[in-house]
Protein backbone atom coordinates (compact mmCIF):
# COMPACT_ATOMS: atom_id res chain seq x y z
CA UNK A 1 0.00 0.00 0.00
CA UNK A 2 1.43 3.13 -0.97
CA UNK A 3 2.17 5.40 1.91
CA UNK A 4 4.79 8.36 2.31
CA UNK A 5 8.10 9.30 4.53
CA UNK A 6 10.02 11.62 5.71
CA UNK A 7 13.39 11.52 3.68
CA UNK A 8 14.97 14.70 5.11
CA UNK A 9 14.59 17.66 7.26
CA UNK A 10 16.28 21.30 7.55
CA UNK A 11 15.56 24.48 9.19
CA UNK A 12 17.08 27.49 9.72
CA UNK A 13 16.69 30.72 12.28
CA UNK A 14 18.36 34.22 12.18
CA UNK A 15 21.78 35.22 13.64
CA UNK A 16 20.28 37.98 15.53
CA UNK A 17 19.72 36.04 19.70
CA UNK A 18 16.99 38.29 21.35
CA UNK A 19 17.63 37.69 25.23
CA UNK A 20 15.32 37.99 28.82
CA UNK A 21 18.06 40.60 29.54
CA UNK A 22 18.07 42.65 26.48
CA UNK A 23 13.67 42.27 26.75
CA UNK A 24 14.58 43.91 30.71
CA UNK A 25 15.42 47.03 28.96
CA UNK A 26 12.47 47.07 26.66
CA UNK A 27 9.45 45.94 28.32
CA UNK A 28 8.76 45.99 32.31
CA UNK A 29 9.91 42.79 33.08
CA UNK A 30 12.85 40.31 34.07
CA UNK A 31 14.76 37.08 33.16
CA UNK A 32 13.23 35.16 36.03
CA UNK A 33 9.58 36.43 35.30
CA UNK A 34 9.91 35.15 31.85
CA UNK A 35 11.27 31.80 32.42
CA UNK A 36 8.77 31.02 35.62
CA UNK A 37 5.72 31.93 33.39
CA UNK A 38 7.23 30.40 29.86
CA UNK A 39 10.47 28.48 30.27
CA UNK A 40 11.99 30.92 27.69
CA UNK A 41 15.49 31.98 28.06
CA UNK A 42 15.77 33.84 24.04
CA UNK A 43 14.63 33.78 21.10
CA UNK A 44 15.75 34.37 17.44
CA UNK A 45 14.58 37.95 15.96
CA UNK A 46 15.10 38.36 11.90
CA UNK A 47 15.98 41.70 10.44
CA UNK A 48 13.78 44.08 8.01
CA UNK A 49 15.80 42.55 5.02
CA UNK A 50 15.63 38.64 6.08
CA UNK A 51 11.57 37.77 4.84
CA UNK A 52 9.18 34.99 5.44
CA UNK A 53 10.57 33.69 1.81
CA UNK A 54 14.27 34.04 3.03
CA UNK A 55 13.76 31.91 5.96
CA UNK A 56 11.88 29.55 4.20
CA UNK A 57 13.97 29.20 1.23
CA UNK A 58 17.21 28.61 3.30
CA UNK A 59 15.44 25.35 5.52
CA UNK A 60 14.12 24.03 2.28
CA UNK A 61 17.59 24.16 0.55
CA UNK A 62 19.16 22.24 3.47
CA UNK A 63 16.42 19.73 3.44
CA UNK A 64 16.58 19.46 -0.59
CA UNK A 65 20.39 18.79 -0.38
CA UNK A 66 19.93 16.40 2.56
CA UNK A 67 17.38 14.30 0.60
CA UNK A 68 19.87 13.72 -2.41
CA UNK A 69 16.63 14.89 -4.34
CA UNK A 70 17.14 17.15 -7.50
CA UNK A 71 14.91 20.07 -7.67
CA UNK A 72 13.13 18.79 -10.63
CA UNK A 73 11.81 15.69 -8.61
CA UNK A 74 9.83 18.27 -6.07
CA UNK A 75 6.02 17.59 -7.38
CA UNK A 76 5.06 19.41 -4.46
CA UNK A 77 5.50 22.58 -2.18
CA UNK A 78 4.01 23.97 0.44
CA UNK A 79 4.65 26.73 3.29
CA UNK A 80 2.52 26.70 6.36
CA UNK A 81 2.39 30.20 7.77
CA UNK A 82 0.27 33.01 9.34
CA UNK A 83 2.84 35.92 9.14
CA UNK A 84 3.46 36.19 5.26
CA UNK A 85 3.19 39.61 3.50
CA UNK A 86 2.94 38.41 0.23
CA UNK A 87 -0.34 37.59 -0.90
CA UNK A 88 0.67 36.32 -4.46
CA UNK A 89 3.14 34.78 -5.64
CA UNK A 90 2.69 32.59 -3.14
CA UNK A 91 5.51 31.77 -0.37
CA UNK A 92 6.01 28.41 -2.07
CA UNK A 93 6.07 29.39 -5.40
CA UNK A 94 9.05 31.81 -4.22
CA UNK A 95 10.98 28.83 -2.42
CA UNK A 96 10.11 26.92 -5.85
CA UNK A 97 11.94 29.72 -7.74
CA UNK A 98 14.51 29.89 -5.97
CA UNK A 99 15.80 26.31 -5.79
CA UNK A 100 14.98 25.55 -9.12
CA UNK A 101 11.88 23.61 -8.44
CA UNK A 102 10.41 23.69 -12.55
CA UNK A 103 6.78 22.41 -12.37
CA UNK A 104 5.68 21.58 -8.61
CA UNK A 105 2.04 22.82 -7.59
CA UNK A 106 2.63 25.64 -4.95
CA UNK A 107 0.73 26.44 -2.33
CA UNK A 108 0.38 28.64 1.04
CA UNK A 109 -1.44 27.49 3.94
CA UNK A 110 -2.16 29.22 7.13
CA UNK A 111 -3.65 27.24 9.87
CA UNK A 112 -1.72 28.96 12.67
CA UNK A 113 0.65 27.28 14.86
CA UNK A 114 -0.52 23.84 13.54
CA UNK A 115 0.09 24.74 9.96
CA UNK A 116 3.23 22.54 9.31
CA UNK A 117 1.46 19.35 10.98
CA UNK A 118 -1.52 20.45 8.86
CA UNK A 119 0.49 20.46 5.55
CA UNK A 120 2.02 17.73 6.27
CA UNK A 121 -0.98 15.95 6.68
CA UNK A 122 -1.75 17.79 3.08
CA UNK A 123 1.98 16.21 1.47
CA UNK A 124 0.72 12.62 2.83
CA UNK A 125 -2.81 12.65 1.56
CA UNK A 126 -1.05 13.79 -2.06
CA UNK A 127 1.78 11.41 -2.22
CA UNK A 128 -0.82 8.41 -1.20
CA UNK A 129 -3.11 9.56 -4.07
CA UNK A 130 0.07 9.51 -6.40
CA UNK A 131 -0.45 12.99 -6.81
CA UNK A 132 3.05 13.66 -6.16
CA UNK A 133 6.56 11.42 -5.46
CA UNK A 134 8.08 13.67 -3.92
CA UNK A 135 6.73 16.97 -1.91
CA UNK A 136 8.38 19.76 0.44
CA UNK A 137 6.55 20.83 3.52
CA UNK A 138 7.81 23.80 4.90
CA UNK A 139 6.68 26.00 8.31
CA UNK A 140 8.36 29.70 8.27
CA UNK A 141 7.22 32.44 10.58
CA UNK A 142 8.53 35.76 10.93
CA UNK A 143 6.63 36.97 14.09
CA UNK A 144 8.79 39.84 15.22
CA UNK A 145 6.62 41.73 12.19
CA UNK A 146 3.19 41.00 14.43
CA UNK A 147 4.99 41.50 17.81
CA UNK A 148 3.47 44.43 19.87
CA UNK A 149 7.01 45.19 21.50
CA UNK A 150 5.17 47.07 24.23
CA UNK A 151 2.86 44.49 25.49
CA UNK A 152 5.10 42.17 28.22
CA UNK A 153 2.57 39.02 28.14
CA UNK A 154 3.30 38.23 24.59
CA UNK A 155 6.65 39.97 23.11
CA UNK A 156 8.22 37.65 25.74
CA UNK A 157 7.05 35.07 24.01
CA UNK A 158 7.96 35.17 20.28
CA UNK A 159 10.64 34.07 17.90
CA UNK A 160 11.26 33.70 14.24
CA UNK A 161 12.66 30.67 11.74
CA UNK A 162 11.61 27.78 9.72
CA UNK A 163 11.83 24.55 9.54
CA UNK A 164 11.30 22.12 6.16
CA UNK A 165 11.10 18.55 5.29
CA UNK A 166 10.91 16.64 2.41
CA UNK A 167 8.67 13.95 2.14
CA UNK A 168 9.05 10.79 -0.49
CA UNK A 169 6.78 8.06 -1.56
CA UNK A 170 7.50 4.89 0.37
CA UNK A 171 6.03 1.55 0.18
CA UNK A 172 4.75 -1.22 2.46
CA UNK A 173 6.74 -0.86 6.08
CA UNK A 174 8.86 1.55 4.49
CA UNK A 175 6.18 4.16 5.19
CA UNK A 176 6.84 6.67 7.76
CA UNK A 177 4.14 9.44 8.45
CA UNK A 178 0.69 7.77 10.18
CA UNK A 179 -2.81 9.22 9.73
CA UNK A 180 -3.56 12.53 10.76
CA UNK A 181 -5.87 13.31 13.89
CA UNK A 182 -6.61 16.87 13.09
CA UNK A 183 -9.58 19.30 13.87
CA UNK A 184 -10.45 22.81 15.45
CA UNK A 185 -12.92 24.52 17.92
CA UNK A 186 -13.88 27.65 15.94
CA UNK A 187 -16.24 28.06 19.16
CA UNK A 188 -12.79 29.32 20.68
CA UNK A 189 -10.74 30.78 17.90
CA UNK A 190 -10.55 34.62 19.41
CA UNK A 191 -8.28 32.91 21.78
CA UNK A 192 -5.26 33.69 19.54
CA UNK A 193 -5.75 36.36 17.26
CA UNK A 194 -3.66 37.87 14.06
CA UNK A 195 -6.31 39.53 12.76
CA UNK A 196 -8.28 43.20 11.95
CA UNK A 197 -5.55 45.35 10.30
CA UNK A 198 -3.60 45.10 7.34
CA UNK A 199 -0.94 45.00 9.95
CA UNK A 200 -2.26 42.88 12.57
CA UNK A 201 -0.38 42.53 15.96
CA UNK A 202 -0.02 38.99 17.88
CA UNK A 203 -2.84 38.39 20.75
CA UNK A 204 -4.07 35.80 22.69
CA UNK A 205 -6.44 34.78 25.74
CA UNK A 206 -3.44 32.86 27.51
CA UNK A 207 -4.99 31.17 30.34
CA UNK A 208 -7.68 30.06 27.84
CA UNK A 209 -5.63 28.80 25.38
CA UNK A 210 -3.60 27.14 28.31
CA UNK A 211 -6.34 25.31 29.86
CA UNK A 212 -7.41 24.15 26.20
CA UNK A 213 -4.36 22.80 25.49
CA UNK A 214 -3.23 20.70 28.29
CA UNK A 215 -7.25 19.82 29.00
CA UNK A 216 -8.28 18.52 25.60
CA UNK A 217 -4.67 17.79 23.49
CA UNK A 218 -3.71 14.93 25.40
CA UNK A 219 -6.80 12.91 23.71
CA UNK A 220 -5.52 13.99 20.30
CA UNK A 221 -2.17 12.63 20.90
CA UNK A 222 -3.42 9.48 22.10
CA UNK A 223 -5.77 9.32 19.14
CA UNK A 224 -2.54 9.86 16.78
CA UNK A 225 -0.71 6.66 18.32
CA UNK A 226 -3.70 4.77 18.07
CA UNK A 227 -4.07 5.34 14.50
CA UNK A 228 -0.58 4.99 13.89
CA UNK A 229 -0.81 1.66 15.49
CA UNK A 230 1.08 1.98 18.45
CA UNK A 231 0.93 2.64 22.12
CA UNK A 232 2.87 6.25 23.93
CA UNK A 233 4.89 3.82 25.21
CA UNK A 234 6.57 2.74 22.40
CA UNK A 235 7.40 6.14 21.20
CA UNK A 236 10.77 7.18 21.23
CA UNK A 237 9.77 11.30 20.36
CA UNK A 238 7.83 13.72 21.07
CA UNK A 239 7.55 17.28 19.62
CA UNK A 240 4.93 19.53 20.60
CA UNK A 241 3.91 22.95 18.93
CA UNK A 242 6.99 25.14 21.36
CA UNK A 243 4.51 27.48 22.52
CA UNK A 244 5.15 27.79 26.49
CA UNK A 245 7.22 25.27 28.15
CA UNK A 246 4.34 25.63 31.17
CA UNK A 247 1.90 23.70 28.77
CA UNK A 248 4.45 20.92 26.92
CA UNK A 249 5.69 19.92 30.15
CA UNK A 250 1.83 19.03 32.05
CA UNK A 251 0.29 17.94 28.65
CA UNK A 252 3.42 15.57 27.49
CA UNK A 253 3.11 13.98 31.08
CA UNK A 254 -0.45 13.17 30.88
CA UNK A 255 0.80 10.33 28.12
CA UNK A 256 2.10 7.78 29.86
CA UNK A 257 5.73 8.03 28.06
CA UNK A 258 9.22 6.00 28.72
CA UNK A 259 11.53 7.90 31.29
CA UNK A 260 13.61 7.62 28.17
CA UNK A 261 11.53 9.59 25.85
CA UNK A 262 13.08 12.41 23.98
CA UNK A 263 10.30 15.88 24.62
CA UNK A 264 11.66 18.55 22.60
CA UNK A 265 12.29 22.02 24.18
CA UNK A 266 13.44 23.98 21.87
CA UNK A 267 11.01 26.74 23.25
CA UNK A 268 13.52 27.30 25.13
CA UNK A 269 16.33 28.69 23.43
CA UNK A 270 13.71 29.88 19.97
CA UNK A 271 10.83 31.17 21.72
CA UNK A 272 7.31 30.08 20.16
CA UNK A 273 7.56 30.57 16.26
CA UNK A 274 4.42 29.39 15.36
CA UNK A 275 4.20 27.04 12.63
CA UNK A 276 7.86 27.00 12.43
CA UNK A 277 8.22 25.41 15.86
CA UNK A 278 7.64 21.45 15.07
CA UNK A 279 9.69 21.22 11.92
CA UNK A 280 12.72 23.55 13.47
CA UNK A 281 12.65 21.35 16.52
CA UNK A 282 12.34 17.78 15.09
CA UNK A 283 15.15 19.22 12.53
CA UNK A 284 17.56 19.83 15.49
CA UNK A 285 16.98 16.64 17.42
CA UNK A 286 17.49 14.54 14.72
CA UNK A 287 20.68 16.61 13.77
CA UNK A 288 22.02 16.11 17.06
CA UNK A 289 21.44 12.53 16.80
CA UNK A 290 19.02 12.81 19.91
CA UNK A 291 16.54 10.29 18.20
CA UNK A 292 17.38 7.52 15.89
CA UNK A 293 16.91 7.03 12.94
CA UNK A 294 13.23 4.81 11.94
CA UNK A 295 12.25 5.41 15.83
CA UNK A 296 8.49 6.97 16.55
CA UNK A 297 8.02 10.28 17.15
CA UNK A 298 4.50 11.90 17.86
CA UNK A 299 4.42 15.69 16.40
CA UNK A 300 1.36 17.18 17.48
CA UNK A 301 0.99 21.40 16.93
CA UNK A 302 -1.82 23.42 18.39
CA UNK A 303 -2.64 26.97 18.19
CA UNK A 304 -5.07 29.50 16.69
CA UNK A 305 -8.47 28.62 15.35
CA UNK A 306 -8.40 26.97 17.95
CA UNK A 307 -6.63 24.21 15.49
CA UNK A 308 -4.83 21.29 16.17
CA UNK A 309 -2.98 18.31 13.94
CA UNK A 310 -0.91 15.55 14.89
CA UNK A 311 0.71 12.13 13.68
CA UNK A 312 3.36 9.95 13.95
CA UNK A 313 5.99 9.91 12.38
CA UNK A 314 9.56 7.88 11.86
CA UNK A 315 13.08 9.90 11.65
CA UNK A 316 14.87 9.74 8.58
Amino acid sequence: MLGSRIAALGHHQPSRVLTNADLEGMVDTTDAWIRQRTGIATRRIAGEDESVTDMAAASAAKALAASGLEPAEIGLVTVATCTAIDRCPSIAAQVAARLGIPSAVCFDLNNGCAGFCTALACADHSVRAGAARHALVIGAEKMSDVTDWTDRSTCVLLGDGAGAAVISEAKGQDAGIGPVAWGSDPARAHAVRLADSWQPRFTQEGQAVFRWATGELPTVAREACHRAGIATTDLAGVVTHQANLRIIEPLTRQLDLRDDVVIARDVIDSGNTSAASVPLALSKLVERGEVPSSAPVLLIAFGGGLSWAGQVVTCP
